[in-house]
């Protein structure tokens, strides 16, 4: 254990992060495993980008925003992911501890503009099915980008609290975490001071940035469940429903994970579950993004055979 004598004791200067597995047998076949899906994430959600900048029919307010959740789990994996394959392939799982705070920080940056961002895309979407004659007003690109805008800024002012706060504790004793990053759960369990204040913000952020957002998407697509239903051909409403399902998959998939991930906040005890959970959060569904966006939407599809083969743009 790596301590640094203060006034006030000894004092952690690094973590030790577990990882996956111990496992030298598993270990390379892990790294080749997480490495394919880092390389496949990054060049799905690139691809998306590229396919979204060179359609004219993807400048819409739906997919700029889809282009920056692209970024966003770019982003997400990257804070991670490589750190963890270097933890595969090195006998050193050493963390230093401004490391992990900065590890940490961005993480909730990102998730925390993904929030947001999801909340954003699902009004879009009410706009679009519920108002159609006021959607390019309602939804101009100054509003697309002032949308965007604050929902770094919000998700930046969380970051910074939870960082700053988690900075105030003290660690003087065990520094050894049973993940493979650094998050708030894990580091509570090793503080040796109080997390009251701690646990008081990460509930206050929850609400803000978890219970809001997901009331907000919820009532959305319920004004847009309520609309689509009363379309009268069945091919309007199919078309309809298809542009929502994406989306909410995602939101699925996303809420799930994180709600996992926080509720065990009491619990004294950090098991493979928490990194199950974290590899679907951090790996597993910025992976499944572009998938999921694609599936079902052919201007996506043609977009992405354009890119992949070298043509030019659709007229």
């Amino acid at each position: 254990m790596d301590l640094e004598t203060s006034g006030n004791g000894s004092v952690v200067t690094e973590f030790v992060l577990l990882g996956l597995t111990e496992s030298p047998v598993l270990q390379p076949i892990l790294f080749v495993i997480f490495l394919f899906a880092y390389v496949a994430t990054v060049g799905g959600n690139f691809s998306i980008l590229a396919a979204i900048f060179i359609e004219p029919k993807l400048h819409t307010p739906m997919y700029f925003f889809l282009g920056n959740l692209s970024l966003l789990d770019v982003g997400c994996i990257t804070v991670t992911v490589p750190a963890m394959l270097r933890h595969l392939i090195s006998h050193d799982r050493s963390v230093p501890y401004r490391s992990c705070l900065s590890q940490l920080f961005f993480f909730h940056l990102l998730a925390g503009v993904d929030c947001f961002l999801l909340t954003v895309m699902a009004y879009d979407r009410y706009l679009a099915i519920c108002h159609p004659l006021t959607y390019s007003t309602r939804m101009g690109w100054g509003i697309q980008r002032a949308m965007v805008g604050m929902s770094c800024v919000f998700s930046l002012s969380n970051a910074l609290t939870q960082t700053v706060a988690l900075s105030a504790l003290k660690f003087c004793g065990p520094n050894v975490i049973n993940h493979f990053y650094c998050d708030l759960p894990q580091l509570f369990q090793l503080s040796c001071s109080s997390i009251q204040l701690n646990e008081k913000l990460l509930f206050v952020a929850a609400a803000f940035m978890g219970v809001t957002p997901l009331v907000l998407i919820t009532v959305s697509y319920a004004h847009v469940v309520a609309a689509v239903l009363r379309i009268r051909s069945a091919e309007g409403r199919k078309k309809a429903f298809s542009t929502c399902t994406s989306h909410l998959t995602v939101v699925g998939i996303f809420y799930g994970t994180g709600v996992f991930s926080y509720m065990r906040l009491g619990s004294a005890e950090a098991s493979d579950k928490d990194k199950g959970i974290g590899i679907l959060n951090t790996v597993i569904s910025p992976m499944l993004n572009p998938l999921i966006y694609s599936l079902r939407n052919p201007d996506v599809q043609g977009a992405l055979r354009r890119v992949l083969t070298g043509r030019g743009p659709s007229k």
